[in-house]
C-alpha cells in the first residue's frame, strides 16, 4: 500500500503542527491552540491565542522552525499569534 502525496503532505502538516505547540507550550504553557485549513495563502493555520502584552515575544519562540518548514520542508503551515478578547 501506497501513500498519496496529499496524504503525505497532511500527515506532514499534523506533525508539524504538534511540533510548533509543543514549541510554544513550552514557553506559554496556558496557550490554546485551534488548527484549521485556510485559503489565503492555502494551507494549515495555527491560531495561537496567548495571553501576553506584546504577541512579537510569542513568535520570537517558533518563528525559526517555522520559516524552516515553509521555505526548506515546503510545508503551508502558518502561526497567527492572538490575545484573549478579555
Amino acid at each position: 500500500m501506497s501513500v498519496a502525496p496529499s496524504d503525505l503532505q497532511t500527515l506532514r502538516l499534523h506533525a508539524a503542527s504538534a511540533e510548533l505547540r509543543a514549541l510554544i507550550q513550552q514557553a506559554y504553557p496556558t496557550a490554546t491552540f485551534t488548527v484549521v485549513p485556510g485559503e489565503d495563502p492555502d494551507g494549515l493555520y495555527m491560531w495561537t491565542t496567548v495571553d501576553v502584552e506584546d504577541t512579537d515575544t510569542v513568535v520570537e519562540v517558533y518563528i525559526d522552525r517555522l520559516l524552516t518548514l515553509q521555505i526548506e520542508e515546503g510545508l503551508p503551515i502558518y502561526v497567527v499569534p492572538i490575545r484573549p478578547r478579555a
